[in-house]
């Protein structure tokens, strides 16, 4: 019997899957439980649909993602710190910070994606790599001026 898998099961399938499998595992099993249904041609299509529209839905995340990524390139943000003498800041600027500044300037970005290796500890500007997507990264201009 022919059956759409609507959950993974270990062993048989992933979701979406069109599987055959035994009458009396997929009625008394799969079925039974909704991990599976009969594969109609209404739910085999459904199904084609629900992964092209998921597809649609990851390609314009990569089209966003990579449009926010060059407005990032061109852009630096300013961040004001105390510092002593030669340029060493008093603490550091985290991805926290950074973000905070980007919010200021309406750009939302999650601080986890700010791939800031080591906090920023002297005055200057500094490039920082940030990961908008899975395939798209970018880097962005933080400069750090003194707080007076």
């Amino acid at each position: 019997m022919k059956v759409v898998f609507l959950k993974d099961v270990k062993g048989q399938g992933k979701k979406g899957e069109v599987k055959e499998v035994a009458e009396g595992y997929a009625i008394n099993f799969l079925i039974a439980k909704g991990l599976a249904s009969p594969a109609t041609q209404g739910t085999v299509k459904q199904i084609d649909n629900q992964k092209k529209a998921e597809q649609r839905k990851k390609d314009q995340e990569k089209v966003d993602a990579e449009v926010l990524g060059a407005k990032l390139a061109e852009l630096t943000v300013q961040i004001k710190a105390k510092a002593g003498e030669g340029g060493r800041l008093f603490g550091a600027i985290t991805n926290k910070q950074i973000a905070e500044a980007l919010e200021k300037q309406s750009i939302k970005i999650d601080k986890r994606k700010l791939l800031l290796e080591d906090p920023i500890r002297t005055l200057g500007v500094t490039k920082v790599p940030v990961k908008l997507h899975s395939e798209v990264t970018s880097s962005l201009n933080v400069q750090v001026i003194e707080d007076k």
